[in-house]
């Protein structure tokens, strides 16, 4: 980016200042009103409406609650721009006064609440910003901006259901695939890197059959509860016994449901589990040995059948090009203070960004943008406390909205523009 491209720069996002009271509202509003992963209404219409205003064609329930606008300003490249809309089933406890106390129904039919606990409301209000402050520079700048705002993220489905639902016929392909997360870091700060910056993960069900009886009469039975006990400590030895420890993976199991009554042996037991991998031959390997310890345990234990093992959902590795990722953090470096971009290394989170990129066979860079109130994170680093900021997907989970609002908007523009040709 050259001084003439930063000084543009600078002029455009001086109208930032003036936008960020309405971002602030926005923000406020989406995180107290949360939708569950396909169910984005309220927010996909918040969405629509910000892009109409700003002068973009929008085309509305792409992939069911997905959101596409386009604003076209003359011959250059095609940018796309995305943000995930969807919130999590869980209950806030973060005392803020704009905190969610909604609660839906989610696909099984129950009752849950709801919360902004990974950041979407935050990623939408970036992308908002960003779409405006692009529409009212536009005389800067040639090239035609998307941007995409998507369902079910947190399923790993909406990226899916986009693309399924006809986004890479019914719209122009990207030059380049742009997003970003906020996540625990000083707020202010940027992180990403070339390669590799989320796992794969996957999640399981496993279900282990047995033989109930009477708690008192446990030679009658084929436990399933010792039997899911014994899976789930052997499962452990996956990644302590055999990987290497150059090889990172994680093993969670994250329910374990069998019984309702404390003197009765059940017939079942269900184990749901999540693996993440940084590599497909590792992925590949630990898949296998979960497959093979289910079997061997169930016939271990002398249960009536095999195990019933089904996938719930996938999420692809997102891998940033390194000719595009140079680009991108080039444009940061030129734009913010030294100590402000930082260099990552990947991260055990999972995102279903990289499909666009991956499937339209277009380079795509992902980054971190940095939540966490400044002070309070050098006083954790200092103590060695930083395991007890909440994360992501914690009820306490609330980023700072100053300055991690105008960061975000601030990242995605300068990024957009390192690629868009400068007006003539």
């Amino acid at each position: 980016m050259t001084t003439t491209q930063t000084d543009a720069m600078a002029t455009s996002l001086g109208n930032l200042q003036d936008l960020l009271p309405a971002l602030e509202k926005l923000y406020t509003d989406i995180h107290a009103h949360p939708e569950l992963s396909m169910q984005e209404t309220r927010t996909a219409a918040l969405a629509a409406d910000r892009l109409r205003s700003a002068g973009y064609e929008v085309t509305t329930g792409v992939g069911k609650t997905g959101v596409v606008g386009l604003l076209r300003n003359g011959a250059g490249p095609t940018v796309m721009l995305r943000a995930d809309m969807d919130a999590l089933p869980v209950k806030e406890a973060t005392g803020a006064p704009y905190a969610s106390k909604v609660e839906a129904v989610d696909r099984e039919g129950n009752s849950v609440p709801v919360m902004h606990a990974c950041g979407h409301d935050m990623h939408v209000s970036w992308l908002v910003g960003a779409a405006t402050l692009m529409a009212q520079t536009r005389a800067q700048w040639r090239g035609t901006l998307m941007a995409v705002f998507q369902p079910g993220e947190e399923t790993a489905e909406g990226a899916r259901a986009m693309i399924d639902d006809g986004l890479f016929q019914r719209f122009p392909r990207p030059d380049v695939v742009l997003g970003q997360h906020v996540m625990v870091g000083p707020a202010g700060a940027v992180a990403g890197r070339t390669g590799v910056i989320t796992s794969a993960a996957d999640s399981l069900e496993i279900r282990l059959f047995g033989r109930g009886a009477h708690g008192s009469m446990p030679q009658a039975s084929i436990d399933p509860v010792v039997m899911a006990a014994a899976t789930v400590l052997r499962l452990q030895t996956i990644v302590s016994r055999e990987l290497a420890p150059t090889e990172a993976a994680v093993i969670t199991v994250g329910s374990l449901q069998a019984g309702t009554k404390e003197n009765v042996i059940p017939d079942e037991a269900v184990i749901k589990l999540n693996v993440r991998t940084f590599d497909d031959g590792v992925r590949t390997r630990v898949l296998d040995a979960i497959t093979r310890i289910a079997n061997a345990e169930a016939a271990a234990s002398g249960a009536p059948r095999p195990p019933q093992i089904t996938p719930l959902d996938r999420y692809a590795l997102v891998n940033n090009d390194a000719a595009a990722a140079q680009r991108v953090v080039e444009a940061f470096r030129a734009f913010f203070p030294p100590e402000r971009v930082r260099q990552t290394g990947p991260t055990s989170a999972s995102e279903d960004f990289g499909s666009f990129g991956a499937e339209w066979h277009v380079p795509s860079v992902f980054w971190f943008v940095g939540g966490t109130d400044p002070d309070i994170y050098a006083k954790a680093k200092g103590e060695n406390r930083l395991n007890e900021i909440p994360t992501n997907h914690n009820p306490g989970f609330l980023p700072v909205i100053h300055p991690t609002l105008e960061t975000g908007v601030e990242t995605l523009v300068v990024a957009a523009r390192a690629w868009l040709s400068p007006a003539t």
